[in-house]
């Protein structure tokens, strides 16, 4: 049996996290990650557009050095969503 929410890799992984929030919450949680992130217009977003703009907000912060890629899925830095409240009760 594989524990969901060991991680690969350190940090928090952005998959578990998304198990975490759960799915009909999802595109609602992946819009509000996308305002925060300064993405205009996210609410507006078709749902196939919504999860590119998540993947490439996640790159950026690979970039910003918040985050690593292992695979399909992102570790990010323990402060990394520090200023993002919807996921804060998802981080224990």
């Amino acid at each position: 049996m594989t524990d969901i929410d060991a991680d690969p890799a350190p940090g928090l992984s952005w998959r578990a996290l998304e198990t975490r929030v759960g799915l009909d919450s999802l595109p609602t949680f992946h819009r509000a990650f996308l305002t925060w992130r300064g993405i205009e217009g996210a609410d507006d977003l078709p749902l196939r557009r919504v999860q590119q703009r998540v993947e490439a907000e996640l790159n950026r912060l690979v970039q910003a050095g918040h985050a690593t890629r292992s695979g399909e899925d992102w570790h990010l830095t323990p402060d990394a969503l520090s200023g993002f409240p919807p996921a804060q009760p998802f981080l224990t």
